[in-house]
């Protein structure tokens, strides 16, 4: 066992504040590092302890290993939480916190070593009998690559090996432009991750993006917590997320999500993690496996009822899962929207701006996870994401409702926010049917324009806009200065 009693969180926003509550919940002190753009953030006073770090930009203070790991001994830290991106599958940072003596919570740094490289990922599952797509790897014969990459058929889809997050995917629909393809994924991998290794794999049309969340400990006990379908995507990033899945039957659901145990069992898995497939006409690949806390975590602690962050604790602790597969159950329908301060009509242009009015949404089934506040502001700094938005009710058609009445109570002024999209897209009859898919953002661009608005609302809009403004406002009460030489006279 190991005794942990003050938690570094390694990570900022609103992550950074979602550990915290279970470090406190658990009896812990929190440490939050940040850069001095965050000294006002809500993370950064909700922390026992705040310890600045600095770098040439603010995203690069976050990735200072080194730095991050000084703080920790400064502060008295025993364990770093890493969160989600930035360090958090960062091998080499996780072996430099176990040669400093600080507790790691996240997997060994071999099974980050594994599952970070997407082809020995691959290659590892598929020699342990699980579905994978059929593929062409460029390690195997550099020289062949093009021609087995174009011998597996089109579609294809070109990855990075190192890649992630969406970064550096490539469709390739007509194999005459394969090569030209290559190259620029070649191109993008050496860029975002500093290595051009690439792969190939069959692109399955109109695929779902199923994920199954896995947890294991020290003892060897790996559980499933049910699957997240996270097919709501826009160039491969996330925006809405569900679980269950509306289109997985009973028999589909027990057997992807005990490939997704067993995968884990065979890496070994400490910790929570989550293993990605791509799901189509009822087949399932595995596409890869996040060795870390996941943005979309909260769909699965609210429908199964667990803390995953406080179960990340437990098992960095030593201490056994103390429960099996048979008690855990899915107990309704749960859905996540991301927040985000971007300009949906303007092709999801980022925006930024002050939080003059946050008024998040309340009430039973809605829960707010958030690194910013009002009086606090938006910049260019990081992501633009304000907050996560997580319903939960009896079904999907309830949670549905549910997530729209919460997105038109939630106020936001300051700076412009994608929620009227949102609600655009919770309300689509295919979103509503439960028939989605990775690309069906991109087959309704009519989603994202701004509803059309007749001229007499337009004309009452700037009138109250004008009458609003200062000058404006001053010069309409002014007193002309004939009457004012009156003076108090009166007849």
């Amino acid at each position: 066992m190991t005794k942990i009693t003050k938690v570094l969180i390694a990570n900022r926003g609103e992550i950074a504040v979602r550990i915290l509550r279970s470090v406190h919940k658990a009896g812990l002190k929190g440490v939050a590092v940040h850069h001095a753009v965050d000294a006002q953030t809500p993370a950064v006073k909700q922390a026992d302890t705040a310890v600045e770090i600095t770098g040439a930009t603010p995203v690069a203070a976050y990735l200072d290993g080194a730095q991050i790991i000084a703080a920790a001994k400064e502060s008295g830290a025993d364990a770093i939480h890493p969160g989600y991106g930035f360090l958090s599958e960062n091998a080499g940072f996780a072996r430099a916190c176990e040669e400093a003596g600080i507790a790691f919570i996240g997997p060994r740094p071999e099974t980050i070593d594994l599952m970070g490289d997407k082809v020995r990922a691959r290659n590892f599952v598929e020699s342990r009998g699980f579905p994978v797509a059929p593929s062409a790897i460029e390690d195997d014969d550099p020289a062949t690559f093009v021609e087995r990459a174009r011998a597996v058929g089109a579609p294809l889809l070109i990855k990075p090996s190192a890649g992630g997050g969406g970064k550096g995917m490539r469709i390739v629909r007509d194999l005459a432009l394969l090569e030209e393809e290559i190259e620029r994924g070649r191109n993008e991998g050496q860029r975002y991750f500093g290595d051009g290794r690439l792969f190939a794999e069959r692109y399955v049309e109109r695929p779902r993006h199923i994920e199954v969340q896995v947890l294991g400990d020290t003892h060897g006990n790996v559980v499933h917590l049910f699957e997240r379908e996270c097919s709501l995507q826009r160039r491969f990033q996330k925006v809405v997320e569900e679980a269950p899945s509306p289109t997985l039957s009973a028999d589909e659901r027990e057997r992807i999500c005990e490939v997704a145990a067993g995968i884990a069992r065979a890496a070994g898995y400490v910790g929570a993690g989550t293993v990605e497939f791509i799901y189509g006409r009822g087949e399932f690949y595995f596409l890869e496996m996040n060795t870390r806390i996941q943005v979309e975590h909260p769909v699965t602690e609210e429908i199964t009822g667990t803390d995953l962050i406080a179960e990340q604790l437990r098992v960095a602790a030593g201490e056994p899962l103390g429960y099996g597969q048979d008690a855990l159950a899915i107990n309704g329908h749960a859905i996540e929207v991301r927040v985000y301060a971007e300009d949906a009509a303007r092709d999801f242009a980022p925006t930024t701006g002050p939080l003059l009015t946050m008024i998040p949404p309340g009430g039973a089934g809605v829960r707010i996870d958030s690194g910013v506040e009002q009086g606090g502001a938006v910049t260019a700094a990081f992501d633009p994401m304000i907050a996560k938005l997580i319903v939960h009710a009896a079904n999907r058609e309830a949670a549905l409702d549910k997530a729209d009445a919460a997105l038109a109570d939630f106020v936001i002024l300051g700076c412009r926010t994608n929620i009227a999209y949102l609600r655009r897209l919770l309300a689509d009859p295919d979103v509503r049917a439960g028939a989605i898919h990775t690309g069906l953002i991109g087959e309704k661009p009519e989603l994202a324009a701004d509803p059309a608005v007749d001229g007499a609302t337009v004309r009452a809009l700037l009138a109250a806009a004008a009458l609003s403004a200062r000058p404006v406002l001053d010069a309409a009460n002014a007193v002309p200065p004939l009457h004012a030489a009156i003076g108090g006279w009166r007849n």
